[in-house]
């Protein structure tokens, strides 16, 4: 079950690799417009006499090759669609398998922690996608961001399956893990539109250097903004929730539900930030991109507790880490 496993994740990267290339080529030519030809109209004298003008020949119509960008462009979106669902069932699948290989649930160390992240990620993306087709070409910049944790989880991070310690032999396991990897898959998600807010809406806003020209091709800024705000606005009270099961789980294992642990203080150094985002969102005098910039901080820091803490640091979090 171990090496299946293994295998399916290199199988869920190539998929994540092949959609984000049909992503790309629906980016790149999502833009091109078929030409339709239309016949001149025939012009009449009014009056005694009159008979019909002679009208200048039609013009020629479009080869049909004029038509082959924009088709390909869709083509190339409902491949990335497709491969990403490919890769986000291989990827449940090599979860499973690792679960039952552990005979636990796998979330026992950095290289499970990302997998199951990137997971849900992906499978929120599928939902939102199913829920608005329009923000497909969003595509291109999630699969980006898959094939870069996951393969990183893959070559850097993964470890063999172990048994867990015994600080983790806890119905609180199942409890608080779950709800933390819930809702860092949904900030995680939150990003991507979030970042393309910012630029597109430098776009909109007349700005012409990189990144912004990227955003060109992208949903309108309203609509990142608001999907920005829904999917954190969904998370956050999850992540809560997370937090808090964790501190009971302290008490019950280490006898204080508090100790500034360098993952307790990164997860509530995150916890302040996001909420900030959503009380700045909240707040009519705010700007949006500035709201918006408080969210991609948000994530910085989860990503800070996930990879920096656990390589950079020791506390009793340390059996989540590399060993």
């Amino acid at each position: 079950m171990s090496a299946l496993s293994d295998n399916l994740v290199t199988f869920a990267i190539l998929a994540y690799l092949v959609a984000m290339i049909g992503h790309a080529v629906e980016y790149a030519l999502g833009n091109v417009r078929t030409r339709v030809a239309t016949a001149a109209p025939t012009r009449e004298l009014v009056g005694a006499g009159g008979g019909v003008v002679p009208t200048p020949p039609a013009p020629v119509p479009s080869p049909p090759t004029a038509d082959r960008p924009a088709g390909r462009a869709r083509l190339g979106g409902l491949i990335g669609v497709g491969a990403t669902a490919v890769a986000a069932a291989l990827h449940l699948a090599a979860l499973v398998t690792r679960g039952l290989a552990a005979d636990r649930m796998p979330w026992g160390n950095m290289y499970e922690f990302v997998l199951t992240v990137t997971f849900i990620g992906v499978a929120a993306w599928l939902v939102v996608l199913w829920k608005r087709p329009s923000l497909r070409k969003l595509g291109l910049f999630l699969t980006l961001v898959m094939v870069l944790l996951v393969a990183t989880a893959e070559l850097v991070l993964y470890v063999p399956i172990v048994p867990l310690v015994p600080a983790l032999n806890s119905y609180w396991f199942v409890i608080h893990v779950s709800t933390i990897v819930f809702a860092s898959g949904i900030f995680l998600l939150g990003v991507v539109p979030a970042v393309g807010f910012l630029m597109r809406n430098g776009y909109e806003q007349g700005k012409r250097s990189f990144p912004y020209t990227l955003a060109k091709r992208l949903p309108g800024a309203v609509g990142l903004e608001r999907l920005t705000f829904a999917l954190h606005a969904f998370a956050f009270p999850i992540f809560t929730f997370a937090v808090i099961a964790g501190a009971i789980w302290a008490e019950a294992a280490w006898g204080r539900p508090w100790g500034w642990d360098p993952k307790e203080t990164w997860a509530f150094i995150s916890w302040v930030v996001y909420a900030g985002y959503l009380h700045a969102r909240a707040t009519p005098s705010v700007k949006r991109n500035v709201a918006t910039w408080i969210a991609v901080l948000g994530f910085l820091t989860m990503l800070m507790n996930l990879f920096g803490v656990n390589i950079f640091f020791t506390g009793l979090h340390s059996y989540g880490g590399l060993d």
